[in-house]
Parts: structure tokens; sequence; C-alpha cells
């Protein structure tokens, strides 16, 4: 990581550093904002401020995400939840809206399912495949876990999530950031999103299975396949609880490409009380 982070804050929660920020104090849910696998929390910093000027914004990096040249021992979805659960429980943070982005979704749905919705009233998931993973998908996640070809796996994963733009926050992020991860976060991420779908079919059968349903948006602006939207749409047809919102942008990463329609979609999707 940058010298960034030295901004942040440091708690030891089950044996491990988990570092956080905290932006704004306004009363109501605060928004919890979790990056998907190999990212850490300047993935939000175009966001994080218009967000705080009127939510509480927490910031939250996973286990082994703070200094990516530092190995760790194995974990997964449970031990992320686990660890979210922790920090919010110590800083007493009595109701959270998580908002999580690409695979960093499984375990946001996992933490969504333990508090119930009394302490999360509603859940935002952005850019997360929604359908069953496609055969060149899992192919490039297998490939990412093999010390031979996870550089070739990790680059055909790149070259999908930037598409055709020449965005140089989104390129940056990538080249710079994700790709400071070595093989032993790229390997464990890929295993556990690869097992996730197995486990669950698909994100959109893995929220039909919460044991307490409450709002739930997908926001995005990369559709991995055609009739993306229909897909959801018919899911929302028989779960009127989720819903979903197109932002513009090009690639998998709406945080960074266009922070000004997607913070204002956060907002008002945590401020709306109906």
């Amino acid at each position: 990581m940058s010298n960034q982070t030295s901004q942040l804050q440091s708690i030891t929660v089950n044996g491990h550093e988990i570092t956080y920020d905290i932006h704004g104090d306004a009363a109501g849910p605060a928004i919890l904002l979790v990056s998907g696998w190999c990212q850490d929390y300047r993935l939000f910093k175009d966001i994080v401020e218009p967000l705080a000027k009127q939510h509480k914004v927490i910031r939250m990096n996973w286990r082994g995400h703070t200094h990516p040249d530092l190995l760790v021992a194995d974990f997964g979805v449970k031990e992320q939840a686990d660890d979210v659960i922790a920090v919010l429980d110590a800083l007493g943070i009595e109701q959270v809206v998580p908002v999580s982005t690409s695979h960093g979704g499984w375990a946001n749905i996992e933490i969504t399912d333990r508090l119930g919705t009394g302490r999360v009233p509603r859940t935002i998931v952005i850019d997360w495949i929604m359908n069953e993973a496609g055969e060149d998908f899992i192919k490039d996640l297998q490939e990412s876990q093999k010390p031979e070809s996870w550089k070739a796996g990790r680059q055909h994963l790149f070259d999908f999530w930037i598409g055709a733009s020449d965005n140089r926050t989104v390129i940056d992020h990538i080249e710079k950031e994700m790709a400071s991860f070595g093989f032993d976060m790229w390997a464990r991420s890929c295993r556990v999103i690869e097992n996730a779908y197995k486990m669950w079919g698909s994100p959109l059968k893995r929220m039909a299975a919460l044991k307490e349903k409450r709002p739930i948006i997908h926001v995005y602006s990369q559709a991995p396949v055609a009739g993306y939207e229909e897909i959801q749409e018919n899911f929302m047809k028989q779960n009127p609880w989720f819903g979903y919102r197109v932002i513009n942008g090009k690639t998998h990463f709406p945080t960074l490409e266009s922070p000004e329609q997607t913070a204002k979609v956060i907002s008002d999707f945590v401020s709306d009380n109906s």
C-alpha cells in the first residue's frame, strides 16, 4: 500500500489486523464500504467524501489486504464476515448498510444474513456478476490458482474489467493497486470465488436464500453477458425486494469511473425509508 496507510486506524480482531477509516458523523445507518478481493479502501477514494456529507462512512480493508507483501493464513467468506462483524461490534455501530464491490458481495451477503434486518436494514452490491459463472470465467479463475499460469489468468480478468476504456484512474487501480497483490492472495481469491459459485450457483440464488429479506440493490456499469438486465428483471419480478441500477461507464469499476453518479445512487438508496 502507499503511504496512505498511515491515515488508517488499526484494530486487531480474530488474531488479525484490520485497518479502516471513518468519515462523517451523521445519524442513521452507517455506510460500510468494502472492496472486492485484491483491492483496498482506495477503490472508494472518489465517493467517500460526497457520501460523508450526509452519512457516517466506514471504509474497511479485508484481512491480509493492508500490506499485500505480507502472507496470511488461509481464509474465506466466513472469516471475512467474522472480521467485519467484530469490527462493527468494537466500534459500536448499531445499524449499517454494507456496500460491497465485485466478489466482496459473497461476504457482504453473509454479513447481511447473520446480522438480520434490525442491524442491516438494506444492502448494496456493486458490479457483482449476477448470473451463473460462464466457462471462460471459471477457466480464468482456475488458471489464476496455478503458479505457472496465474499471471496470464489474472491478465484475462484485467482485460475484461477494463474493456475498451482508456480511463487512467481505472487502469492505475488495476496496474498499481490490484497488481500489487501476489500469487498467494490471487490464488486464494479465485478459489474462494469459484467455490462460492459452485455452492450457490449465482449471487441471485445466494440473495434469495437470505433468512430475512430486505431491500437490496445491484449497481453496475459493465454487463458480462447479453440479456443481463433481463436476468435481473426476471429475478426482481419474483423477489420485489431486489432492484438494480445501471451506471454510465465501460468498466467493472463505477466507483472510480463514475463516482458522482455512483455516490448519489448509494446515498439515495441508504436514505430511502420506504
